[in-house]
């Protein structure tokens, strides 16, 4: 579902030119300007979901400006936020200044001039971008210009947020136009947690807000935490300052109780590693107890019920596929 793009189809002498052009037509008009036009590299890469884009970019080092004459000329009037992956932001706006590095966001407003100098001397800057419109964000304007060009440290609910956007760039392929449309809507959902949890505003978001953005925290969590055989939903509930009852009741409409999500991801984290050709010096019971099974006869039980065959026989079906594919080859 990413629709990508890179410099390399063109000459060298056209590659800066083309980029800019690229940014301007599918991003917003921007000014960029960059010290080695002729070394100039990037590639990019876009995810639609629904009224919200994931972007994704390495570029050479640049200086990027947008002034009111280019507000005039194209404003899709949004908000975006940029997760850092590599090297430097230096970005102002709205009488705001910050610098951010690799593994922190940073916020602006489309219909709002701004200028950014990004960089590193290492190589390439990389940034995953969250791009919506403003209206579709429950919060006040007056409240998210706070946070404009300002740093936002991943922690909280931002570092949910960074997990989400980074899952997003690893598995979006393989999902459904409905299923991309909903994680859409779910990025909102965390993005204005983010903000509000940072602006200490989080009682004006509306109640379906707030709950869907704690069940999202709350899968992270228990993603963090597949490994420990204490976790449990009195330890879930615990960490997020909730009853175990509030806990359940917030898993009811998802079709799913909070401990057949543990065991289910338990179950597909140990069946990723089964398959994997570099684990088979690791006996079953070990990938057991490394995701947080009890015992070997717990494990195997789960792992039948759930798949149908032993998780040996699983192991041994799938080496000999792997075999038999590399014979075919």
């Amino acid at each position: 579902m990413w629709s990508a793009v890179s410099s390399r189809g063109f000459l060298p002498g056209e590659r800066f030119e083309w980029f800019s052009d690229l940014t301007s037509r599918e991003v917003i008009p921007t000014a960029l300007s960059t010290d080695r036009p002729a070394d100039f590299e990037a590639e990019a890469a876009v995810l639609e979901l629904g009224d919200v884009r994931v972007a994704k970019f390495a570029f050479s080092p640049l200086r990027s400006r947008r002034t009111l004459a280019l507000i005039r000329r194209g404003d899709p009037e949004q908000y975006q936020l940029a997760l850092m992956h590599a090297g430097t932001a230096s970005i102002s706006q709205h009488r705001n200044e910050c610098s951010v590095g690799a593994g922190d966001f940073a916020l602006w407003d489309t219909s709002r001039p701004y200028q950014a100098d990004l960089l590193n001397s290492a190589g390439s800057v990389g940034l995953l971008t969250l791009q919506l419109p403003r209206s579709i964000l429950p919060l006040p304007a007056k409240h998210i210009d706070r946070l404009l060009a300002c740093p936002i440290p991943s922690e909280g609910s931002t570092a949910v947020l960074a997990a989400f956007l980074r899952s997003l760039e690893a598995h979006a392929a393989q999902c459904s136009q409905r299923e991309l449309r909903r994680l859409g809507s779910i990025a909102v959902d965390l993005l204005a947690s983010s903000l509000a949890q940072g602006l200490d505003v989080e009682e004006q978001l509306p109640a379906e807000v707030r709950v869907r953005a704690l069940l999202r925290r709350i899968h992270t969590f228990i993603d963090d935490h597949l490994g420990d055989q204490d976790l449990t939903p009195a330890a879930v509930a615990s960490s997020h300052n909730i009853s175990v009852r509030t806990l359940h009741q917030l898993f009811q409409g998802t079709g799913e109780t909070v401990q057949a999500l543990i065991r289910r991801r338990r179950l597909e984290r140990c069946r990723a590693d089964l398959l994997k050709t570099g684990h088979l010096a690791h006996p079953v019971a070990v990938i057991a107890a490394r995701w947080g099974f009890s015992g070997p006869a717990v494990f195997s039980r789960s792992f039948r019920e759930a798949y149908g065959t032993s998780p040996t026989d699983f192991r041994a079906l799938s080496v000999k596929e792997a075999r038999a594919g590399c014979i075919v080859r």
